[in-house]
């Protein structure tokens, strides 16, 4: 099966790909990150998965669009439900090009990470889907997870240590901290 792997950053991206080409599918990855902030830290995670792809010879697809301020008029009505806003760009537009693009299926490399909303992501990823009469592949990652954290570290990959929104950032350093006994 011809499969675009919506790629949120190498790190994620690395088993996912993997995988998928070890079941017999022809992948090609789709950079379409609006959601990433700030611009070094989406140039960052661009960068490294353009490397990466090179390097495996993966073809790799950019809508390079910076989208700081289409993200944020799409969730500043709703920061707390952003999630939802974030997985509808990201997903809509992956399943737009799968389509126009003559894929079979399409899928994210979003499935592999233990903190994000999978039901949510999977009711986006089929809606987007049938919206725009193109198969959605799903298959939980998950398990793979600390197989590609540990392989981008081997590679020397950049880590990053949020989702990409700015909001996400913000939550992580307001986090209470853990105070050891």
């Amino acid at each position: 099966m011809k499969i675009l792997l919506h790629a949120c950053c190498a790190p994620c991206a690395n088993r996912p790909i993997a995988d998928l080409q070890a079941q017999g599918h022809d992948v090609t990855a789709f950079w379409y990150n609006p959601n990433i902030h700030p611009f070094t830290e989406y140039r960052s995670r661009r960068n490294c998965l353009r490397d990466y792809t090179t390097e495996i010879g993966l073809p790799l697809i950019e809508r390079d669009d910076y989208g700081l301020r289409p993200f944020v008029r799409e969730v500043a009505a709703n920061i707390d439900g952003r999630c939802l806003k974030c997985y509808e760009m990201r997903f809509w537009e992956t399943a737009r090009q799968a389509a126009e693009g003559g894929f079979d299926a399409f899928t994210s490399s979003l499935f592999i990470s233990p903190y994000q909303q999978h039901e949510l992501m999977r009711d986006v990823a089929e809606t987007a889907a049938r919206e725009f009469g193109v198969s959605f592949f799903y298959q939980d990652f998950r398990p793979l997870f600390r197989d590609g954290q540990a392989f981008a570290r081997e590679h020397g990959f950049y880590m990053q240590k949020y989702c990409g929104c700015i909001f996400s950032e913000q939550e992580r350093y307001l986090k209470p901290k853990k105070i050891l006994p």
